[in-house]
């Protein structure tokens, strides 16, 4: 607490002694202007509309230096940078409905996935899928029984079922639709039994 005083006795200190010079230039500036006026030859009287006019210059002046100075004293102003503007698209997702469980080629096990699809084309591609779910469904538990138990093993082999499945999907909407457009498939779960 004693230390925000020193800080305020300080900085208000200079403060207001830079106002007091100001007021008092600006005091003196009027006086010698009304002085002039009183004190001035005849031939050189100045009309009321000068001397109102040098009063506010003054002031003006006045004013603009003390603007200055407190922009000088005041802190850097942050400047923030510029992002970049790209042009983006929006994703838009589909997910099946309940899971998919089939058996994995040439393996007793059986493979349990949930399943989504995304694209950033229009929303008629979701519509299709959607408009298609029961057949779509048939060539997704056909694609994962071509698979077998070492295929799907690790990321490599998750990536590469995701990639057949979306191949699989494509080629049945262009078929249905004349278009295909999933331009992904998601795991939302993945259990092998």
């Amino acid at each position: 607490m004693a230390e925000e005083n020193e800080d305020e006795k300080k900085s208000g200190g200079l403060m207001s002694l830079l106002k007091k010079i100001g007021i008092f230039g600006a005091m003196i500036s009027i006086g010698l202007v009304v002085g002039y006026f009183f004190f001035a030859p005849a031939s050189d009287v100045i009309e009321k509309e000068e001397l109102e006019e040098m009063i506010e210059r003054s002031i003006e002046e006045r004013e603009a230096e003390k603007q200055a100075e407190e922009e000088a004293n005041a802190d850097p102003e942050k400047v923030s940078k510029d992002t970049p503007e790209e042009e983006t698209f929006e994703t838009i997702y589909y997910e099946f409905a309940g899971t998919f469980t089939t058996n994995l080629a040439n393996s007793r096990k059986m493979l349990q996935l949930g399943l989504a699809v995304s694209t950033q084309y229009d929303d008629t591609v979701m519509v299709n899928v959607e408009a298609h779910e029961l057949g779509l469904r048939s060539v997704i538990l056909q694609r994962i029984g071509n698979f077998s138990e070492d295929d799907i093993k690790g990321e490599t082999g998750r990536k590469t079922l995701a990639d057949s499945i979306r191949d699989a999907l494509n080629a049945e909407l262009e078929e249905l639709e004349g278009f295909g457009g999933i331009e992904k498939v998601h795991f939302t779960s993945l259990v092998l039994q």
